[in-house]
Parts: structure tokens; sequence; C-alpha cells
């Protein structure tokens, strides 16, 4: 007796195609996908420290946007105390949204020019 007829006889043939059949599906994880902020978004107080931030000693633009390109909407400086709020990528790297308690302007900063790299709190996207 040959081999295919002994897999009908016992009824196995269909488990084995069926076995054959089974698609596989391939999970892959990652960490948090981040993307530009565009310039004109703002974002909420993600972070919930309540210490002051200073700027790492230079002053430094705050952006509409985590782009150099995006508008100018005031400055951080060594003197001002700053409230970060979250992070998200950007131009050559990371940059934070922070409010600037010393005049109330808002923006965004590249994370080089603050202290301890910024904030610690991903915006979500």
């Amino acid at each position: 007796m040959r081999l295919g007829s002994k897999l009908a006889k016992y009824g196995l043939t269909a488990a084995a195609v069926t076995v054959i059949a089974v698609p596989v599906t391939v999970v892959a994880t990652a960490g948090p996908a981040s993307s530009a902020a565009y310039c004109g978004r703002t974002v909420g107080d993600m972070d919930n420290r309540s210490w002051p931030r200073q700027t790492a000693g230079v002053s430094a633009n705050q952006r509409s946007g985590s782009s150099a390109s995006c508008g100018n909407t005031g400055w951080a400086d060594n003197q001002n105390v700053l409230d970060y709020h979250c992070w998200t990528s950007g131009d050559g790297g990371t940059w934070t949204y922070l409010r600037n308690d010393t005049d109330g302007s808002s923006g965004w900063v590249k994370d080089t020019l603050l202290p301890s790299g910024g904030s610690r709190v991903w915006c979500g996207f």
C-alpha cells in the first residue's frame, strides 16, 4: 500500500493539507513612532513636572512647530523659567513643547538646547 492511500484510509490527507494551509502571522513590536509637529501645533501639559527648567546656558528660539522653518513664537534663555509639556521628533532630532513662565509665551525648542535633554514625556505623535 502506498503512503498516500494509507493517509487517505485514516483520514489524514485533509489534516495534512489543513496544517500546510494554515497562514503564519508575523507580529512586530516597536517603540513609539513619532513625527514632527507641524507649524502651528500646540499641546497641553502632559509632563506634569512642577519644578522650573531653564535653557542650557544659551538663548533658543521657541518655534510654532518642531522645525527651524516654523515661525518664531518667542525666546527662551538661561534666565527664564520653563515648563516642559512633551517631546516629539523634528528637524535634526527631538523637540520639546514648553511654556515660558517668565513671559507667558509657548513654543517648540530643540532638545539639545534644553537642560536634561527636554521633556521625558512623548507627545504621542
